[in-house]
């Protein structure tokens, strides 16, 4: 995957995160929808740098078809991710929140649970999509040269 596919990928998985976190936490806490989404942009933020860092040197120590990764390799990089995504993000949702770090790391816990889940399926999908476009590509290129 190159610079450029990274950088779609994870702006597609932030807008879509973003979004969903933002309903969510409107639904389960009484913050107002302007302060949940710009602390959850400022968070979204960290999120893909953290997002395309992360994933480039697990790439580098993880190798083979991303297809192929077994359900428990799957399972270990997104907790991986979370896990450093919290420390990364705690203190920012206190600040902007205006909320104790134990109500901040309760928040971004429920945050990171449906994101876990998230994250799971969204990378699975997008592994196997990509799969089939490059597969697709693949066979119009072989189409196209034997006419």
């Amino acid at each position: 995957m190159g610079t450029l596919e990274r950088v779609f990928h994870s702006v597609l998985f932030e807008v879509l995160a973003v979004t969903l976190s933002i309903a969510g936490l409107a639904i389960f806490t009484d913050h107002d929808v302007a302060s949940l989404s710009g602390t959850m942009i400022v968070i979204a933020s960290i999120a893909m740098v953290w997002n395309y860092a992360f994933n480039w040197v697990f790439d580098l120590y993880v190798k083979g078809d991303k297809t192929k990764r077994t359900f428990s390799m799957r399972i270990f990089h997104v907790s991986l991710f979370e896990a450093g995504l919290l420390v990364l993000t705690i203190p920012v949702m206190a600040y902007f929140l205006s909320v104790s770090l134990w109500n901040a790391f309760l928040m971004d816990l429920g945050v990171t649970i449906f994101i876990t889940i998230y994250a799971f399926l969204f990378n699975l999908s997008y592994d196997h999509i990509r799969s089939a476009v490059m597969q697709r590509r693949a066979n119009n290129v072989v189409v196209n040269s034997a006419m």
